[in-house]
C-alpha cells in the first residue's frame, strides 16, 4: 500500500529536527452543498532543520519516530 503524501505550510520550527505542518483540505458539505475548509496539524521529522515557518512542504507517512511524529518531510512543495 502506498504511503500518504500531504502538502501544507510550516507553522512552527522551534523544536530540534521537528516541524509542525498545517494541512488544509476542502470538501463539499453533504447536506448544505457548500465548500468547507478543515485543517489539521501534523508533526514531521526534519533531519537537518532546513525548513522554516511559512515554507510550503510535502510530508510522507512513515513508521513512528516518537510519541507524536509519524511523518517525514519529503521535499519543499513547488509553487
Amino acid at each position: 500500500m502506498p504511503k500518504r503524501i500531504l502538502q501544507g505550510t510550516v507553522t512552527s520550527d522551534k523544536n530540534e529536527q521537528t516541524i509542525t505542518v498545517l494541512v488544509e483540505r476542502r470538501f463539499k458539505h453533504p447536506l448544505l452543498h457548500k465548500t468547507v475548509r478543515k485543517s489539521k496539524k501534523y508533526r514531521a521529522h526534519d533531519e537537518n532543520n532546513t525548513y522554516k515557518t511559512g515554507d510550503q512542504v510535502r510530508i510522507e507517512e512513515c513508521a513512528p519516530i516518537s510519541k507524536t511524529k509519524r511523518w517525514t518531510v519529503v521535499t519543499e512543495a513547488s509553487a
